[in-house]
């Protein structure tokens, strides 16, 4: 028999959870790149609206959820937390697995979290247009999806290779009245600069978001309606719109007595990741005994083999340098790899807390996340999406660790989104197109190259 704890509506948080106001070191903050110097409010102000802005550098540790926001919440939140008994019983293990399921939102995945959360600010505003980029596409669904409820245009930089990989998650874009282009694109002069450079460049998450700022920042010269940029990742507030996930689970877990040994997530630039781990990283900071696990792919694998350091967040260095895991502002990961967290970059509060042994990197082969996803599925029921996989292999790793360790490990994984319009990659995967791949020791050389010359984070 299936196990699903459920909340009612009026159990949703109320507040997001900021651990800013609880981290043991202080994060370092964002540098202006022609000066070296803190990047202020002021500098952000070209690309996002004041109000995010001021999430964005908050130090307060709880921040209320706005009644419109709580609203479309109710559409899917709260979600189910399940128990995985079925894969259970396939690895007798001596694991207890939970599994917060973050796939049943419109867009299918966590994003919607803070992508309503965006458009409802920006809205506030009174932005009428957002750009953005997206990779595998799940953020500019999920932004899509969030400008149809509060009423504003979305343009949406594709990264061409999944544009062309994923045609369902465009096709969800337009549905909900979105614009969706493959980038690099002659559209912007940063697309145009990486097409002259490569005309069969397949694009990277850099590239996307050097076109998404500079359409932000050139909308008014352009005669475009007022457009702010929108980042389904990486940065503070966005990471914050995430903690409703690991504040309901904690709620849930309560309600059968529970509370886990480990935690997972996969993680690309780190926002599904930290909405469900940060509420716990909290606990741990407070003293309590957890394992906090955030997973990447080999193939891009930013916090376990890149630096931290300061780096560009997009390629044609737009954007602030930010203090994070970086694999270079200029990765392009190989077109082998199939399952999303392509991002070059960590988040910053991820990275720190790496850095503070609160959290642990850990990356997976291609092949080891799909077997992972298809044993899910074939217990479960659910498929997955491919970046959730990356997950999963780690709860398969961690099960069977048990069982050679011989103790009793209850197990709280993220299953961030389903994978119903990813089956492309399980057919490649089946049809054994898909292979591992190695991150070579010449691309970290590369990546300390393209920061060589900028500051150092203090350690």
């Amino acid at each position: 028999m299936a196990i699903k704890i459920l909340l009612n509506e009026d159990e949703i948080p109320r507040q997001w959870y900021n651990i800013a106001a609880d981290m043991p070191n202080p994060m370092q903050p964002p540098l202006h790149p022609g000066t070296g110097q803190p990047v202020g409010p002021a500098d952000l102000a070209p690309v996002f609206p004041m109000n995010l802005i001021e999430q964005e550098v908050s130090q307060e540790r709880w921040i209320d959820i706005p009644e419109p926001v709580l609203d479309v919440y109710t559409i899917w939140r709260p979600t189910p937390l399940y128990r995985a008994v079925k894969l259970e019983q396939y690895l007798n293990c001596p694991v207890k697995i939970y599994y917060k399921n973050e796939g049943v939102s419109p867009p299918g995945s966590h994003k919607p979290n803070t992508a309503i959360a965006q458009a409802y600010y920006n809205k506030v505003f009174g932005t009428k247009r957002i750009s953005t980029e997206t990779g595998a596409g799940q953020w500019g669904s999920a932004l899509s999806f969030a400008c149809n409820q509060f009423g504003l245009e979305a343009k949406v930089y594709m990264v061409r290779i999944s544009y062309e990989q994923k045609p369902y998650r465009r096709l969800m874009m337009n549905t909900w009245g979105a614009t969706c282009i493959p980038s690099p694109s002659t559209e912007t002069e940063a697309g145009r600069k990486i097409l002259s450079q490569d005309p069969n460049s397949p694009g990277s998450l850099g590239i996307a978001i050097s076109e998404a700022v500079e359409d932000a920042v050139t909308s008014e010269a352009a005669g475009r309606p007022p457009t702010k940029y929108s980042l389904g990742s990486v940065l503070n507030h966005v990471l914050l719109h995430q903690t409703v996930i690991g504040l309901e689970a904690q709620k849930q877990l309560a309600k059968v007595g529970d509370y886990p040994d480990i935690v997972v997530g996969c993680a690309g630039g780190g926002s599904n990741f930290a909405g469900c781990a940060f509420p716990f990283v909290r606990d741990k900071i407070a003293g309590k005994q957890i394992q906090i696990i955030a997973v990447e792919p080999t193939s891009c694998p930013t916090m376990t083999r890149g630096p931290f350091a300061y780096d560009f967040g997009d390629t044609v260095q737009m954007t602030p340098l930010l203090p994070m895991h970086t694999l270079g502002h200029d990765f392009v990961p190989a077109p082998i790899h199939a399952g999303g967290l392509r991002y070059h970059g960590m988040a910053p509060l991820v990275s720190q807390l790496i850095m503070d042994k609160l959290i642990e990197p850990r990356a997976v082969q291609q092949l080891e996340t799909f077997e992972a996803g298809v044993t899910w599925a074939r217990t479960e029921g659910f498929i997955s999406a491919p970046e959730t996989c990356h997950a999963l292999a780690v709860v398969v790793q961690e099960a069977k660790k048990a069982k050679e360790e011989g103790k009793q490990k209850t197990i709280l994984v993220n299953w961030s989104g389903h994978g119903i319009v990813d089956l492309g990659a399980y057919d490649a995967f089946f049809q054994g197109k898909l292979s591992d791949h190695e991150f070579p020791q010449s691309e970290i050389e590369r990546a300390l190259k393209a920061i060589e010359s900028f500051p150092k984070p203090k350690l």
